[in-house]
């Protein structure tokens, strides 16, 4: 009964539609955001036919589908998902994605559609369309302006061989040639610049995809319980690992983009350090490996700061994420704070694989890698912007680390 009542309670906070018919093409329920979608309350479409929600031709085909389908077993959506359009209550078409499961259950069938609506994502296609043309323009105007600087400088070695009595004058037309080359060069790599920020932006469109297959997913795994396969476990635990690592890295390249932008301001917030810190043990609990344990302890009289909350957390959560993979099974992993009369004090240390003499001085660079991380997933930005939000904090990191003997952070700020 518990299962059941956390399912029902995903499922009705699920940010994207879920709904579920039978093999007959009537609705069975349907969640929250599905209602919001469609513009009709549960009440109208529970027991009504699932085309009731397609425009033409789709709702005249829907039944037929079904009917190969259970005929033949040839899909063309059931387990594949595509792209459809949605007829809302009042005549409004929006795109979305459908990904629909077959599920059976207590002799049963029954389908299990995922409706992600794609009205954003197909905005921001069209918004990225016309920026890429314009870029493109700009591109083809500066190649321009690279071919006539090109033919004024083959133009000026030709005066240079006629006469060289003109050799001074030459000579200065030539530099400044190469300096207007110079100059339409440096424009090239700033639209560059551009285009590739641009593209992080358009990035944070992949969170909600992303969203969906891990729901997806989590929703697969509970399905598939009672048939204990552990197949279905694996893969879907390797799904899962792909989607965090998917989204670590969007959120890596997105903290840096806006930290080279100048878009990351800090704000001050009064704070409870122990409960912070408490809190992102917690959240952790799920990245550790093996038999490995987190362990917390603060120290000093008082646990209240002002400090920017949310860049602390990044910081401390990068730490512990690294110290979670560069560590063994068995390992646990030391995390303490402290505060006295004017800082406060973050320590991490683990007993991993360690960091080599000779990488050191280059860690806190952006796509930095140890030579000794191997085949351990990373992208080498983590460290690079812990030490961006420690500056701008106005703290300090400091770090001691050996080989196979493990790591030591400290993070040091003031909070007077």
């Amino acid at each position: 009964m518990e299962k059941a009542v956390l399912l029902k309670a995903i499922i009705d906070n699920a940010i994207d539609g879920l709904i579920t018919i039978d093999e007959y093409g009537i609705i069975e329920s349907i969640n929250p955001s599905a209602c919001k979608l469609f513009k009709y309350t549960e009440l109208e479409v529970l027991g009504k036919n699932i085309s009731m929600l397609m425009p033409q031709p789709d709702r005249a085909h829907h039944d037929g589908y079904l009917f190969r389908y259970k005929k033949t077993g040839e899909a063309s959506i059931i387990g594949i998902g595509r792209e459809l359009t949605g007829l809302t209550k009042n005549g409004t078409q929006f795109p979305f994605r459908l990904g629909v499961s077959e599920v059976k259950y207590s002799g049963r069938i029954i389908y299990a559609g995922f409706i992600h609506d794609l009205s954003r994502e197909k905005e921001a296609e069209s918004k990225l369309q016309d920026y890429a043309s314009m870029l493109e323009e700009q591109v083809q105007e500066r190649t321009l302006s690279l071919r006539e600087t090109v033919a004024v400088l083959e133009q000026t070695k030709i005066e240079l061989n006629l006469s060289l009595e003109h050799l001074r004058d030459t000579v200065g037309v030539l530099e400044q040639t190469q300096r207007e080359l110079n100059l339409s060069l440096d424009k090239e790599k700033e639209l560059g610049k551009l285009k590739s920020r641009f593209v992080s932006i358009a990035s944070h469109e992949f969170r909600t995809p992303l969203s969906l297959v891990q729901l997806s997913a989590s929703l697969i795994e509970r399905h598939a319980l009672p048939y204990e396969n552990q197949n279905i476990g694996k893969h879907v635990v390797k799904i899962k690992e792909a989607v965090l690592n998917v989204t670590a890295i969007l959120n890596d390249f997105l903290s840096l983009e806006k930290l080279d932008s100048g878009k990351t301001q800090t704000k001050r917030d009064t704070f409870n350090l122990e409960n912070l810190a408490g809190e992102i043990t917690d959240e952790m609990q799920i990245a550790l490996k093996g038999r490995q344990k987190i362990i917390y302890k603060h120290r000093g009289p008082g646990v209240t700061i002002q400090l920017d909350q949310n860049l602390l957390k990044n910081c401390i959560v990068i730490l512990i994420d690294n110290a979670i993979k560069y560590s063994g099974a068995e390992s646990e992993i030391q995390f303490y704070t402290k505060i006295n009369e004017n800082n406060c004090t973050i320590r991490i240390c683990d007993n991993g694989i360690g960091i080599p003499a000779d990488d050191q001085k280059h860690l806190f660079e952006a796509f930095f890698r140890a030579h000794n991380t191997g085949k351990i997933s990373g992208n080498g930005l983590g460290l690079s912007i812990l030490s961006r939000y420690t500056d701008l904090m106005k703290g300090k990191v400091d770090f001691r680390s050996r080989i196979n003997k493990g790591t030591l952070f400290i993070l040091t700020f003031p909070i007077i």
